[in-house]
């Protein structure tokens, strides 16, 4: 994937848990795990803002670009996350 995730980095310059981390954002630590990680699909903006009001950073701080690595050429369409009728897989709690 093209996309890099670099909430351990930033999770370390905090001295933070990924347990405090989902804590205080909101989310489970299983769900941070699979963003952490490189594995999610998508996430929500509120996701994302959450992680930058805790983290104290700015989202291009645990998100960057990287060129070359992605195989998967369909999932550059926006509104891909759903396809096939299934909903994008949600990262943040219920509202």
């Amino acid at each position: 994937m093209p996309i890099a995730v670099d909430i351990d980095v930033m999770m370390a310059r905090r001295k933070m848990s990924v347990g405090e981390l989902a804590e205080r954002v909101g989310i489970t630590p299983a769900n941070l795990a699979v963003l952490k990680n490189g594995r999610a699909k998508a996430v929500r903006f509120t996701t994302l803002a959450a992680l930058c009001e805790v983290l104290e950073c700015q989202p291009g701080d645990l998100l960057r670009w990287e060129p070359g690595e992605d195989g998967d050429e369909d999932a550059d369409a926006v509104g891909d996350a759903g396809s096939e009728g299934e909903p994008a897989a949600s990262t943040s709690a219920p509202a």
